[in-house]
């Protein structure tokens, strides 16, 4: 499997806009704390959170092909069990159903992270650092916040052990870590 320092080079060589790397960069840490806290692989986990996008640019348009590109660039190079994931993010169009812990953490990631950066948009220093988890939950709550965030997505967290407050605090804390990447 390669390492983070080959990823970032696959990172940098197939997504350009920086909104694209930074989200990668976000769902990394969320996948690498919580593959902390449930002890997993947290390698791997990083490594499928860092690249599940890798395709994005060239497949916004086409959904049908998201994470297929990816899965594809991929394959050999990391185990076949992120290649999985990476399909099952995209699961409406792949029709990969999430199965594994590895699986649902990704697509609850992915969609934490979106969460987040919202919620920090909205207050008045615009930083990771000075959100709250109380505010972060009552956003979470809050249906008519964000709206585009897929609260069912995040609640998979839940399949695997982790109650959505517990997931709620380790995704802040994990992209306060990085908070000078991501702002």
């Amino acid at each position: 499997m390669i390492d983070r320092e080959e990823a970032i080079i696959w990172l940098k060589k197939y997504l350009h806009d920086d909104k694209l790397i930074k989200h990668s960069l976000a769902v990394e840490a969320i996948m690498g704390e919580t593959a902390k806290h449930l002890n997993k692989n947290v390698q791997l986990w990083k490594i499928v959170g860092l690249l599940h996008d890798l395709d994005y640019e060239y497949t916004k348009d086409k959904p049908e092909e998201h994470s297929y590109q990816t899965a594809e660039l991929l394959d050999g190079i990391i185990p076949e069990e992120g290649i999985n994931a990476i399909k099952s993010h995209n699961y409406i169009y792949t029709k990969y159903i999430p199965a594994t812990s590895l699986d649902k953490m990704l697509i609850a990631s992915d969609s934490v992270s979106g969460l987040i950066i919202a919620t920090s948009l909205i207050i008045p220093s615009k930083k990771i650092t000075d959100i709250k988890l109380e505010s972060l939950i009552k956003k979470f709550n809050d249906k008519s916040f964000a709206q585009g965030c897929d609260r069912s997505k995040i609640k998979l967290c839940t399949d695997i052990g982790i109650d959505i407050n517990t997931f709620l605090k380790i995704s802040l804390e994990s992209l306060k870590n990085i908070s000078n990447q991501l702002e």
